[in-house]
């Protein structure tokens, strides 16, 4: 128990995890990607290299649904590198519908021309590797890609991220006044991408492009990290 006597949170045992994944993985690009994530849970953010990946899909169900567009956006707590940056349009083996075209704006001409994401997978791992990924919403980034890599390399792809929405919910959902508030009929503090950063004085950016809301995501964890939290704060209370 911490000392204000609510139970600690257990972070995942990802460095048991990762090595497992060295030992067992057999395609080259996942074993080169396994090979690279030895970071200890103990290491300070700070020290930390990251990289903030978004992704927009055909809907939100990993099981049914397919990646349309990724964005990567390498960064540390001090700088963005976006000469770094990725963005791929990828064709998803499942058909656009016309409720995900009006969120991402992706057309079906766009993805007819797209390559399949086995396509860009070795870019995509290469540039994953080594790093952290930070993510707004882990329930998208990281299902999505392990059903898709499972289905073209047979092998799937887990790994930690930092999810800048579950820190905020740390802050807005999950305290006592923050339950108490739902139990008056409150509406709960909005942790949607925009409204975090907005409470952070960061700027309003278009949303549901895969390339800016990854840099928008890099932004909000630099702002959450120098607001209420250290720079040796270690990644493991961090990552999810």
């Amino acid at each position: 128990m911490s000392p204000n006597g609510r139970k600690k949170r257990q972070s995942p045992d990802w460095p048991s995890y990762l090595a497992a994944r060295r030992d067992a993985a057999t395609h080259p690009c996942l074993k080169r990607y396994f090979d690279a994530c030895t970071l200890s849970p103990e290491t300070p953010i700070a020290e930390v290299p990251m990289v903030a990946m978004d992704m927009e899909t055909t809907g939100l169900d990993a099981s049914r649904h397919g990646i349309v567009s990724i964005g990567l956006v390498p960064f540390t707590l001090s700088r963005v590198r976006l000469i770094q940056r990725h963005y791929w349009i990828v064709k998803p083996r499942q058909p656009l519908n016309r409720e995900s075209v009006a969120f991402h704006h992706i057309t079906h001409s766009q993805v007819a021309d797209a390559p399949d994401l086995e396509v860009i997978l070795p870019d995509l791992l290469e540039a994953l590797a080594g790093r952290l990924a930070v993510v707004h919403f882990r329930h998208i980034e990281r299902p999505f890609l392990d059903v898709a890599v499972k289905a073209r390399l047979g092998e799937g792809i887990r790994f930690p991220v930092i999810d800048t929405m579950s820190l905020e919910a740390r802050i807005h959902r999950q305290p006592l006044w923050a339950r108490f508030r739902r139990w008056m009929g409150r509406p709960p503090v909005s942790i949607r991408l925009q409204s975090s950063r907005a409470r952070y004085g960061l700027p309003a950016y278009q949303g549901h492009h895969a390339l800016i809301d990854a840099l928008a995501t890099a932004e909000l964890l630099q702002a959450q990290i120098a607001a209420r939290y250290t720079l040796d704060t270690p990644v493991g209370q961090l990552w999810s």
